[in-house]
Parts: C-alpha cells; structure tokens; sequence
C-alpha cells in the first residue's frame, strides 16, 4: 500500500480561513512539505501543529521529489503547503505532483484560499470565462505582448504582480490596451489593507501614484476587454493590410485601408493588432 500526498491550501492572509481539514491533515500526516519551514513554522505554531517539515522550493524539487516519493512508496503520509494560498498556482509542487501521479500514488487536494479565484469573485468582470496567467513577464517587450494577448481573449484575464513591479505594470497598460479595456487592481486580499480598484488604467496609475503606501502589499491583475463587433472585410482589404503590417504600425495601417476602401476603422485596426500578434 503506497502513502497519500495532500495538496493542503492555506490562508492567503487571514489566519480565519484555515479550514478545519487542513488542520487535521497536517496533524495527521508523517511530514509536510513547505516552501519555506520558517514562513510556514509560525502557521504551524499558530494552529499548535507538530508535525515535522521539509523545504520544497523551485531550487530543490527535483532531488526533494525523489525522496518524498520513496516516502510515499512505503506508505507514508504527506502534506503539501506552499506560503500562502493553494500549492503549484504559481508555487512549487508541479515536479511532485506530476510525478506522483504517473506512479498512481494517490493524490488528494483540499479546496481552500486561492487568490486568484477570491479576487476574481469579488472583481465584477465576467466570470463566466476566465484565464489564469500567473506573473507577467519582468522585460518590457514580453510584458507588452502578454498584455496585447489579454487584451484579445475576451475574457477576464487574471494575473499576480509584485509590488515593485505594479506601477510599472500598469504604465505598459495605459500603452498598450484598447479603448475598451477595464481593470479591476485587487490589494492585499483577506487583509486589513484590502482594497478593489476599478477603471481604466489611467484612473488605476493614478490611485497608485496617490501614495507610496498603494504600492506596497500582493496584487491581483485582472483585465477585460469587450469584444468588438467586427464587418466581414473584403479579402483586397485583407491583403493590402497583409503588406502595410509590416512597414506601419497597426493604427496607422488600418488608417490607410480605412480610407482607401471606406471600411470601419476600428474593424480594421482589430485586425491589424491580431496580424500584429501573429508576427511577433
């Protein structure tokens, strides 16, 4: 009889949302394994939960994975908790998890606090559809493209941001985002400080710039941008922007279009990002 590991959530900020589930698993199984013992060792003090720990990080999952699954294999009990929230969402434990699973180990996870799901519930953009992108990209480049890619999924696209980064993040925004784009900034989520942010990414840089104190804490980046309703365009109009795309940039070369073949501007401008995207 192999072991079970157990995906364990917990809390993203108030200690409150600690379910009585995953404080009896962690009292029960042989050993959790944390991101970090320290951060982890005060959550465990708190709920006076004894059970050893071990770290399992980005740098060490590989050789970890090795030996909790040879812990497993002999029928041991193990929980899996990152720092805040649910493991393997932009946390470590994919190496493990996967591994587990090709080896039929059994794998149980908890519900519980997920940052990405409280913000979005709680966002007012639409939630019938979503994505979940993690953290945007650190360059410039990359960044702009991950956002110009948001901007064309028509649905709420979720993303996590450091605070060193957010203010940054949110100038590329104003750049890069349609007209139509709307941003919901979420702020220290389950915390004293928590906070919803709505607008445009002008009125959201500008609360941001209120105060060095609306810089400091986790975010939660959503983004939506509303479909707009395109006309059928005519395959000469397709192919003279095929061939302006490349020596204009895309408001210009939907100008040029627009007025040649009297075509709605915005249609064409649309597609001339989506060609845009395609070559980058």
């Amino acid at each position: 009889m192999t072991g079970i590991l157990y995906i364990v959530p917990t809390p993203i900020g108030n200690l409150g949302d600690m379910s009585s589930r995953a404080i009896d698993i962690l009292n029960e199984v042989d050993l959790i394994a944390a991101e970090d013992t320290r951060h982890s060792g005060h959550l465990l003090q708190h709920f006076l939960i004894k059970t050893r720990s071990i770290s399992l990080h980005d740098h060490n999952e590989d050789q970890r994975t090795q030996l909790l699954v040879k812990k497993l294999q002999a029928g041991e009990k193990i929980a899996l908790i990152s720092d805040a929230g649910t493991p393997l969402i932009s946390d470590p434990g994919y190496t493990l998890v996967s591994t587990c699973r090709s080896l039929d180990i059994n794998v149980i996870a908890l519900p519980g606090p997920c940052a990405l799901i409280t913000g979005l519930s709680a966002s007012g953009l639409p939630t019938d559809r979503f994505m979940y992108l993690g953290f945007l990209p650190v360059k410039q480049k990359a960044k702009a493209q991950s956002l110009k890619f948001a901007s064309l999924a028509h649905m709420t696209c979720i993303f996590y941001e450091a605070p060193r980064r957010v203010k940054d993040t949110i100038e590329v925004c104003a750049q890069v985002l349609p007209n139509n784009h709307q941003i919901v900034l979420a702020k220290e989520l389950s915390k004293r400080f928590e906070r919803y942010i709505s607008g445009n990414a002008k009125d959201v840089l500008a609360w941001l710039n209120e105060e060095d104190a609306h810089q400091k804490g986790e975010f939660v980046l959503m983004i939506y941008c509303k479909a707009i309703a395109q006309e059928e365009l005519p395959v000469q109009a397709k192919d003279l922007m095929h061939q302006l795309i490349a020596l204009l940039p895309p408001k210009s070369a939907a100008a040029v279009v627009s007025e040649h073949y009297k075509l709605n501007k915005k249609s064409l401008y649309q597609y001339a990002l989506s060609l845009k995207d395609v070559q980058t």
